[in-house]
């Protein structure tokens, strides 16, 4: 029997039940790492995030819309973020250098569907934040949170396909690169894009050996 059919004929794993209702599951105060902390947003988080966004306007403007917000538009998204962590709606969460305390990124949790244990993890990272591995570990411990405390499935990451950034963190931490979905949306500027879908289901290694 070819491989091929043999994955044909499998049976596919049932959901994993959610055994209470998500705005009750118990949440984080903050995941540490060797160097970075992941903690929940606040809305005190105002000014280190709007200057991290002022120092990396350039970089995330071809990626991300709010690169060119106000500081109200700011200040209204961490009040919104501080209630959708109630509902677990979305995990947005504060990336911070564990050396220095110092405000480094952002990495959110949302979920996708509840009942199959579904989610996508988005993230940015600041300009003087690239380069030392913050996001990737920052990745690794929101997705094993994912895994170990929302009984995930599938943890999945998007990103546009020529951000070469954003797509190193998935391929590093060993997600499968399920789909190259072409002009599926459009960037700031109207153009299109393509993006690109990267994955981990509960059945795959965690993590791969270095």
């Amino acid at each position: 029997m070819s491989e091929a059919k043999h994955m044909v004929e499998q049976e596919p794993p049932k959901r994993s039940a959610r055994p209470i209702r998500r705005e009750l599951v118990p949440l984080f105060d903050e995941l540490r790492g060797e160097r970075v902390i992941v903690r929940p947003h606040h809305i005190s988080d105002f000014d280190e995030m709007w200057e991290a966004i002022q120092e990396s306007r350039d970089e995330l403007r071809p990626w991300l819309p709010f690169a060119d917000q106000s500081p109200d538009d700011l200040r209204a998204w961490l009040t919104r973020a501080e209630a959708r962590w109630l509902t677990r709606e979305t995990l947005g969460c504060a990336v911070v250098d564990r050396a220095t305390g110092r405000f480094a990124g952002n990495i959110g949790l949302m979920i996708r569907d509840w009942e199959i244990g579904y989610f996508e993890i988005g993230y940015w990272l600041r300009t003087s934040a690239a380069g030392k591995g913050f996001m990737t570990e920052a990745a690794r411990l929101v997705t094993d949170f994912a895994f170990d405390h929302l009984w995930a499935n599938r943890v999945e990451m998007r990103c546009d396909a020529r951000n070469e950034r954003s797509a190193a963190v998935p391929r590093r931490l060993g997600f499968t690169q399920e789909a190259h979905l072409r002009w599926n949306g459009t960037f700031v500027n109207d153009a299109l894009r393509d993006t690109l879908i990267f994955a981990l289901i509960r059945t795959d290694p965690r993590w791969p050996e270095r």
